[in-house]
């Protein structure tokens, strides 16, 4: 099935993961300038009315690249803004909406009417079913080790699963960090690569220097899943748990029912400020560095990997 028209210019076959706190207008305009789908989550917007003034600035400072942008909404009931959000994102006509936390069909029939597309992420297959019954355009697959609020399933388990009923728009996430892996999320059925963590290494995103270290510095081996932060199971940088005075190996459970995103969680130490996510793909991570040269680098990776794997199985 052939990709609708907003992805068929990117330089590589890549959506950048909005980040709670990290994605903001520079790293968004960054990466869209360098040829891959940016994303911010709305609730970054605060007070509510930036929102309008950052979707102008990106409106404007993206105009006529090849990429589109995308602005991610908290669909949770916990989230009190989505229907102010929802009319501000209708004003610009954003082109891509990533909803999080629950499929609703009334938010994808409004970015419908205005002409948007909807990507929902997913953690297993049922929720994937359920997300294109209400209406979702495409899908993004959360698998195991991806940084933020990601699923316990093998990307391999589901990838099939979902490609096996569904034809349409589907990216993965889960420990993508360099070209080789973004060639791999294709080999296994997804169209696109979801990327999170690299970006918070980079100078146009908003995270304090410690934690764009802490990333540079780290492996997988320091990464603990946990759900205490946010009542959701996620992937968070053992180093800054450390650093809140809790031991990594010992958290409690989380309560689901205190969910509170724009708040940050129910702890005292914020999550995603004071306790920083991140998945498993940091290894491949070697310093801080430009969005365009890290697109640069994965665009390299990439072409080689393809080239490589040519040379492997003996295909032209």
């Amino acid at each position: 099935m052939p990709l609708p028209a907003p992805f068929q210019s990117l330089r590589l076959p890549v959506i950048a993961a909005p980040m709670f706190i990290v994605s903001t207008p520079e790293l968004v305009i960054a990466q869209v300038r360098s040829g891959i789908v940016g994303s911010f989550p709305a609730l970054n917007a605060r007070p509510a009315s930036q929102l309008d003034e950052w979707l102008h600035r990106i409106t404007e400072e993206t105009q006529g690249c090849g990429a589109p942008f995308a602005v991610n909404l908290i669909v949770h009931r916990t989230n009190a803004r989505l229907e102010e959000d929802l009319k501000t994102l209708e004003k610009w006509k954003v082109p891509l909406v990533i909803t999080s936390l629950g499929a609703n069909a009334d938010v994808n029939a409004a970015v419908h009417g205005w002409g948007g597309l909807v990507l929902h992420d997913v953690i297993n297959d049922r929720f994937a079913r359920k997300a294109v019954e209400k209406g979702a355009d495409g899908l993004i697959a959360v698998a195991a080790g991806a940084g933020g609020h990601a699923g316990p399933q093998s990307p391999f388990a589901l990838i099939q699963e979902i490609r096996d009923w569904f034809d349409g728009p589907l990216a993965l996430s889960g420990s993508i960090a360099c070209g080789r892996s973004i060639l791999a999320a294709q080999a296994m059925g997804a169209d696109f690569a979801y990327i999170g963590t690299p970006w918070i290494a980079t100078p146009e995103a908003n995270a304090v220097d410690d934690y764009k270290q802490a990333i540079v510095d780290g492996s997988a081996a320091d990464i603990v899943y946990s759900n205490l932060f946010t009542g959701v199971h996620g992937n968070y940088l053992r180093p800054s748990i450390v650093a809140a005075g809790m031991d990594p190996d010992n958290l409690p459970e989380g309560d689901k029912s205190q969910m509170n995103f724009g708040s940050g969680g129910n702890m005292d130490a914020k999550a995603w400020k004071d306790i920083w996510g991140a998945g498993q793909g940091i290894g491949a991570i070697h310093a801080v560095e430009p969005v365009a040269d890290r697109v640069e680098a994965l665009l390299a990776q990439y072409q080689a990997a393809r080239e490589d794997l040519c040379a492997r199985t003996g295909t032209g």
